[in-house]
């Protein structure tokens, strides 16, 4: 079985389980934590599970988990799939359980502000890069094929798009020739699939010439053998996947989040090829990163990394400008025909 599919089965077990944990709550033993996720750390959270129950906290915990595109896990859980801790990919999402009396108020009034992993926005190509991919300017070529997935229900979506965007702010492009590029952009798009994982399986199996990512999914994927390699643009955006316990949280759910957020937690997600979230002057060690295109240095400085406040004047402007109904890209893409 490929790891495509192989991944494919993953999820489609977690939705599984997902929809198991309606109606399994009454019954959960004791020392189970509810984990809900957007797609792309379920395999680094495995691990990170793994270690904390090797954790005096950890004694004896259990796990339930439901992963999936972030937006629909939020509305998930807002809905009522049970959850102790989520972990989404963009601060809306999380926002709309505070909304729903779910997560307090000051989930983000911390040192970390949030974010439980980060990474950045890169272009994932066929081994040996055919195309001779080597920035966001050829993601208008006419010879260029996309992946990415769909804003209205992936975080991931919206990163990398921001990544595009980031681009022509940084060359200094005026709002009419961002439309332009953003509507060849989307042109040149073969298919939006529903998650940031969807979108690499897709990829995977022979879709598109260019997958716009995760660096971490890239280097996941390098790590389970699938032929590609990866470009980290000169002009990228940070990734900030934010994560919070809920309000009826057990106690140990709270040690689990304490535990992903230390140093040995993030040194588990730097393995997996997140970016360390560094906070309180605590020392993080990363080994060599199997998969990076350096795994001596597997995460270079990009040369301009945008951030959604400083750039893009936060996540409620961003919305406006963007990704509500009237936005610039929900437009492209309605206008498109392929959402």
């Amino acid at each position: 079985m490929s790891t495509a599919a192989i991944r494919a089965t993953y999820l489609a077990v977690s939705a599984v389980l997902g929809a198991a944990l309606l109606t399994s709550c009454a019954g959960e033993p004791d020392g189970q934590i509810t984990l809900v996720g957007f797609a792309a750390p379920a395999e680094a959270n495995d691990e990170l599970f793994n270690s904390f129950t090797e954790t005096a906290a950890g004694q004896r915990a259990q796990k339930a988990e439901s992963y999936g595109a972030s937006g629909d896990q939020s509305r998930s859980v807002a809905n009522g799939l049970p959850a102790d801790l989520v972990h989404l990919s963009i601060s809306p999402d999380l926002e709309r359980l505070v909304e729903a009396g779910l997560v307090a108020e000051d989930w983000d009034d911390n040192a970390w502000g949030g974010q439980l992993t980060t990474s950045v926005v890169v272009l994932v190509v066929r081994e040996g890069n055919p195309l001779g991919i080597t920035g966001w300017e050829d993601m208008i070529r006419e010879d260029v094929s996309i992946v990415t997935p769909n804003p209205g229900s992936s975080g991931a979506a919206r990163w990398n798009i921001l990544g595009a965007l980031a681009s022509q702010l940084q060359d200094g492009s005026t709002p009419a020739e961002t439309q332009d590029y953003m509507e060849q952009f989307v042109d040149n798009v073969a298919v939006f699939p529903g998650s940031g994982r969807d979108a690499t399986i897709a990829f995977l199996d022979g879709t598109g010439d260019v997958l716009v990512s995760y660096e971490n999914e890239a280097i996941l994927g390098v790590q389970q053998g699938e032929e590609l390699d990866y470009i980290v643009p000169r002009t990228s955006v940070l990734i900030e996947n934010v994560a919070a316990v809920t309000e009826d949280a057990p106690a140990q759910a709270r040690q689990f989040h304490d535990f992903a957020l230390s140093p040995a937690g993030q040194a588990i997600y730097a393995s997996f090829g997140f970016r360390p979230v560094e906070h309180g002057g605590a020392a993080i060690e990363i080994d060599e990163v199997r998969g990076a295109n350096d795994p001596a240095r597997p995460f270079p400085a990009v040369e301009h990394l945008a951030t959604v406040d400083e750039d893009f004047g936060g996540w409620d402007q961003v919305m406006a400008d963007y990704f509500d109904e009237d936005g610039l890209i929900t437009r492209l893409i309605e206008d498109s025909g392929r959402s």
